[in-house]
Order: structure tokens, then sequence, then C-alpha cells
């Protein structure tokens, strides 16, 4: 079973950028998420995994949350697929201690360790001593 290619759209903008899917889902309006925690992790957290599971531990290392509202921080585009991208690079903390490779990132509830999806980064991230991990605006977050 799939999502149509509308249905896929209209998730991935509810879920993003906080726009309402008239007639099906909008926004909590009482207590709405503002904000979505991305994170790094060394190997695939998997669907039963939180934002915990390999998550990235180099000295420094902190998740980055990008804001749901509007379009500012994350651009929806297309249908069959539908993508999402990151509107700006994202940057993690400088690493000053540790070595690790990054596989995977998640999108997550910034509030709460819930991990929302989570995908495979090419090229990998190798971190050591003075790197600083990025997520380009190429960095592809796809429903099919």
């Amino acid at each position: 079973m799939s999502f149509g290619n509308v249905a896929e759209s209209n998730v991935l903008k509810l879920i993003f950028n906080s726009t309402a899917w008239a007639n099906i889902a909008e926004n909590d309006t009482t207590a709405p998420e503002t904000d979505l925690g991305v994170a790094l992790h060394t190997a695939d957290p998997g669907e039963a995994g939180t934002q915990l599971t390999n998550e990235a531990v180099y000295t420094s290392y902190s998740r980055e949350d990008r804001t749901r509202a509007g379009t500012s921080a994350w651009t929806v585009s297309g249908t069959a697929p539908t993508q999402v991208v990151p509107a700006a690079n994202i940057d993690f903390t400088e690493a000053t201690g540790g070595s690790e490779t990054e596989t995977f990132f998640s999108i997550g509830e910034a509030a709460n360790d819930n991990l929302i999806l989570s995908g495979a980064i090419a090229p990998t991230i190798v971190v050591s001593t003075g790197v600083t991990p990025r997520l380009t605006t190429a960095t592809l977050i796809t429903l099919e």
C-alpha cells in the first residue's frame, strides 16, 4: 500500500511546514510542536528506534533544531515522489574530540526523542576533531 501523490505532499507539508491538510488534518492549535530536532547517527536507528538509537557521541555533539513554521527551514516540493530538503545547510557543532562516521540522520520531535523519520547520509560524514558535520540543501527526504 502506498500514499497517493497529493497525500504524500500534504503529509510532508503538515510535518515540516505546519500546513493544514484541508478536511483531513490540521496542526495542533493548543500546543503545537514548533521545532523539529535533527540528529546524526552512526548506524540506522530503525523504525522501532528513537533519536537516541545509535546517535552521534563525538565530543561537543548536539542535535540541531529547525522550525516548522512556514517554509523558512524546509522546502517541500514535487509529487511522485514528493521531496523535502533543508532550506539552508544544517551545520552541527564542530567536533572537539572523538572520531566516528555518521551514516544516518533523523528528524524527530524537538521536545523529546520521538523519531519521525530517518535516512542514510550519502556520502557519509567522517567526524574527528575540527570537523563540522553538515547536511546540505541537497539532503533529500523522499516519500514515494
